[in-house]
């Protein structure tokens, strides 16, 4: 079991944000109103591009629709975050048409994890921060929105040094510096080898995945490990990786394994148990800031260092 030591911090008030749908359309309407609603209790100004009745097939709205909600999203002068509402699947037949220029050149701060993992690529290889954070559905459980899940992202957006704790098991005591990159693994392997791949050298990749069997995800980071990607990586940190179901013919094989074998062949440290993925209490991580790992006694700390 990993356990992950949460930090207090004190929620900033008056946001400008705004809510955009570049991929899925939401499981339940009733819950944007509930995130929307939290949002604007916390006393953050809060601007929504999402509108029901323009969702098509699985989408949030048609991709033309999705990239204007993007585009003025980002022109709104009266915005200064912009939160994905969920990630699912979408992003990848916009990328094409927005402006990312433009995007990477607003000054808004932008937000999300999951399918959202290819606006931060975006914006990685124009040097610009992004936060792999919450999404609208993080703050529309209602009165049980995860109090860790909030007071890392106000913390995040509030200074210029933001940390995560938590505990990775089996990881000897270390200090690395490097730069944060990384995400969802499915979606960073799908860009690969595309003009939207973006990699950092002497980087610190995170990731986490959802409904992945093990051998599925040693199949992606063995596609990276072969791409000549890993091994210019100071360490990789995993977070989340649960939803899937294994089989009676793994015969012993599971995650442990999995991770075990990744380990055998790789000569840098690939830790466990960082608070990130599609999971109820997780981490705020500015993607591209300068960031030390440090691991004693098992107890992990990455401190992030950043201006956007």
């Amino acid at each position: 079991m990993q356990t992950t030591i949460a930090t207090a911090a004190t929620p900033i008030s008056h946001l400008k944000i705004a809510i955009v749908a570049p991929s899925g359309a939401p499981l339940d309407e009733d819950a944007v109103i509930r995130g929307i609603t939290f949002l604007r209790q916390c006393g953050h100004q809060v601007h929504s591009y999402y509108h029901p009745e323009e969702k098509f097939q699985r989408f949030a709205a048609s991709d033309q629709l999705r990239v204007e909600q993007m585009h003025a999203a980002a022109s709104n002068p009266d915005v200064d975050v912009v939160i994905a509402l969920r990630g699912s699947y979408g992003f990848s037949r916009i990328l094409p048409y927005l402006n990312l220029d433009l995007l990477a050149k607003s000054g808004k701060k932008f937000v999300g994890y999951s399918d959202f993992t290819l606006m931060h690529q975006a914006m990685l290889a124009r040097g610009v921060k992004s936060v792999a954070g919450p999404m609208l559905g993080d703050f529309s459980h209602s009165d049980n929105v995860s109090d860790y899940t909030v007071s890392q992202f106000f913390a995040c957006l509030s200074g210029t040094q933001h940390s995560v704790e938590f505990v990775s098991e089996g990881t000897p005591d270390l200090q690395i510096q490097g730069r944060l990159w990384g995400g969802n693994l499915a979606m960073l392997v799908h860009t690969l080898g595309t003009p939207y791949w973006t990699q950092l050298e002497d980087g610190l990749l995170f990731l986490e995945d959802i409904g992945e069997h093990p051998y599925r995800v040693e199949r992606m980071l063995l596609q990276l490990h072969f791409a000549g990607v890993l091994a210019k990586q100071k360490a990789i940190v995993l977070g989340d990786f649960s939803g899937y179901r294994l089989a009676p013919h793994d015969n012993g094989y599971d995650f442990a394994e999995m991770l075990k074998y990744v380990r055998s062949i790789l000569s840098i440290p690939v830790l466990t148990g960082l608070p990130f993925g599609h999971i109820r209490d997780h981490a705020s991580l500015v993607v591209g800031s300068d960031v030390t790992l440090q691991v004693e006694q098992e107890k992990a700390t990455l401190t992030m260092q950043y201006l956007f």
